[in-house]
């Protein structure tokens, strides 16, 4: 497959892009090709994922770039500010590099842009063949096919446009081509029924639907069969999660039977929602040893009034009880959040709230933004964007230094401290090393062998960075499972190649 991740500020970087040394070749000139781009979150890395699937089982070759591709694919998110105009600008710049090439081709625009402008999208771009919704993935390739064809007998017309709100959230069974070798994405959840005033989800995925437990169980199975360690369960509010074919499986049912399935070593899911944290939840996070121990909380504001106004149903109180409670049971656990700055109405003051709970929390990480009105949404019709973006530059500023100081003085408890790492790639920066995360989802760089991806490993942290630790391994899986054995980490050394500081 080739899945093109093109990444933006702030969000967590799972995953790894293909490289094209590991795409499969394929000489028949007949044979269609294509890549996909994708934009976004978890879940959209994920539907990248499945989209590739279906064109691969549609007899389609993933194609080294877009320049070589018969069919790109641009796989969008909308829930960043001037998401539209990024989209047309890659448009615009794909239809560059095939008018340069003088190759003829087809581009499809897919996801939450897609599902949000449908018909705007065919009035702005005249280089667009096929706009398919959120819920209308299944009918790609044969929207493509239709598309091409078209194209080769010198036919053009308006794109072919489906976002249309399907009901069926089934999809095959081991269908995706996954990018990852260490780790699966599992949809439990579509779409969101929440409707918090800032989110424009509930408009680009649709009302809630769950998947059968049944099919989610015989999902991980699968990810485990070929391989993946760790399963990443996803939903937009994932532990609202009620299965409809088990009356009795909630969430933390749910984690206990995702556990259960012979192969899976570590659980994680987003993104949960504080109010549906339940007791049976936090006793699934101290009980469950697959369980990671770590939950993403978001929280938006540390402001009762600005989370009244956002719709979130819960006050700075009942969210900071809901921490103590966790760390009362479950006292490692590590918390990071979403946070937004400069919502309509938020006041100085009330921006300073939310630093005191910032400090007080203490999270682990923050992905924070500037708000910025996302169309249909509550906020974008009813509010009015009232904090320059100076004020509002100034505040996510403000908010992320003190986030840097926590975050540092968290990592310097660890120096000197041995933790399991899971490796689940080669480092981004440096080719002789390493790179995992800790159960509390700390990245932790390490120089290695290249055959300990996949492995777990114990490494002890020597020093740290601003958003990683870095240490030397004491002690790598060898041969059985869960059996790690102490390894020379000067030798490590060595035969990683030579070390560099941060």
């Amino acid at each position: 497959m080739n899945i093109q991740r093109k990444r933006k500020a702030k969000v967590d970087p799972v995953g790894s892009e293909v490289s094209d040394s590991t795409l499969p070749q394929n000489d028949d000139a007949a044979v269609r090709h294509y890549v996909v781009e994708s934009y976004g979150c978890q879940m959209n890395v994920h539907d990248a994922e499945r989209l590739a699937g279906l064109l691969e089982a549609a007899g389609y070759a993933p194609a080294p770039s877009t320049a070589d591709a018969d069919v790109v694919v641009v796989n969008t998110c909308s829930v960043r500010e001037r998401a539209e105009e990024k989209l047309f600008t890659r448009l615009g710049e794909l239809r560059d590099e095939a008018r340069s090439r003088q190759r003829q081709r087809v581009v499809a625009v897919a996801g939450c842009v897609a599902q949000q402008e449908g018909e705007n999208i065919r009035r702005r771009s005249k280089d667009v063949d096929v706009v398919i919704g959120t819920q209308a993935a299944g009918r790609l390739p044969g929207l493509l096919d239709e598309a091409l064809t078209r194209a080769a007998e010198g036919r053009r017309r308006p794109p072919v446009i489906d976002i249309n709100p399907y009901e069926d959230v089934s999809f095959p069974i081991g269908m995706a081509r996954r990018q990852d070798p260490v780790k699966a994405y599992v949809t439990i959840i579509e779409g969101c029924n929440d409707f918090c005033a800032f989110c424009v989800v509930p408009y680009t995925r649709g009302h809630e639907r769950m998947r059968p437990v049944t099919a989610i169980l015989e999902e991980v199975a699968e990810a485990v069969g070929s391989g993946r360690r760790e399963i990443h369960l996803l939903g937009q509010i994932v532990n609202h999660y009620q299965a409809p074919d088990d009356p009795a499986c909630d969430f933390a049912a749910l984690l206990e039977r995702v556990a259960s399935v012979p192969g899976v070593d570590r659980i994680r899911f987003a993104s949960p929602h504080p109010r549906h944290v339940t007791a049976r939840l936090i006793v699934a996070l101290r009980d469950i040893p697959q369980v990671c121990k770590h939950i993403h909380l978001p929280v938006q504001s540390g402001s009762t009034r600005v989370l009244t106004a956002m719709r979130r149903r819960h006050t700075r109180e009942e969210y900071l009880a809901l921490v103590d409670r966790l760390r009362e049971s479950v006292p490692d656990v590590a918390l990071s959040t979403d946070l937004i700055v400069g919502f309509p109405g938020e006041t100085p003051a009330e921006f300073d709230e939310t630093l005191s709970l910032v400090e007080r929390v203490g999270y682990h990480s923050v992905f924070s933004f500037k708000y910025s009105p996302r169309p249909n949404t509550l906020a974008s019709k009813r509010m009015a964007d009232d904090a320059p973006e100076h004020e509002k530059t100034r505040r996510i500023v403000a908010l992320q230094s003190l986030q840097r100081e926590i975050q540092r003085r968290i990592f310097d408890t660890m120096v000197g401290h041995s933790f399991e790492v899971l490796v689940d790639a080669p480092s981004r920066r440096r080719p002789h090393e390493l790179s995992g995360r800790t159960t509390g989802n700390t990245v932790v760089n390490l120089p290695g062998h290249s055959a300990w991806v996949g492995r777990l490993t114990r490494v002890r942290v020597a020093r740290v960075g601003p958003n990683s630790v870095w240490g030397q391994a004491v002690a790598v899986e060898q041969g059985t499972r869960h059996r790690l054995e102490p390894v020379d980490p000067v030798e490590a050394v060595t035969a990683a190649g030579e070390s560099h500081d941060d």
